[in-house]
C-alpha cells in the first residue's frame, strides 16, 4: 500500500437498502455521528479495500470517498434515488 492509497472497511446497514458505511479504521464507528449510527441500524462488515485514485468505485467518486475517509473517518454511500424525507413533501 503507497501513501496515495487507503484502506477502508466497508460496511452494509441493516435498516436500509443499498446503504453502505466506509470506515477509515476497522470497526471505528467512534468516528460516525451516534445519530447516524443510530439511524443506521447494525452494520455488518461486506468486505475490506484498498482504495487509490486509479481504483473505480461503481456509484462513489473514489477521490471524494478518500477525501472523506481521512477528513472525517467516514464516508456514507447512498442509494442513487433516494430522497431525503424533507424533501418529500415538494411537488406532492
Amino acid at each position: 500500500m503507497t501513501n496515495a492509497s487507503l484502506r477502508c472497511w466497508i460496511y452494509k446497514v441493516d435498516r436500509h437498502d443499498d446503504v453502505y458505511l466506509y470506515l477509515a479504521r476497522e470497526a471505528g464507528f467512534a468516528d460516525v455521528p451516534q445519530d447516524l449510527m443510530r439511524t443506521l441500524g447494525t452494520p455488518q462488515l461486506v468486505m475490506e479495500l484498498c482504495l487509490s485514485a486509479e481504483r473505480r468505485l461503481a456509484r462513489e467518486d473514489v477521490i471524494q470517498v478518500m477525501h472523506n475517509l481521512r477528513s472525517q473517518g467516514y464516508h456514507l454511500q447512498l442509494p442513487p434515488n433516494l430522497r431525503p424525507r424533507f424533501y418529500a413533501a415538494e411537488g406532492e
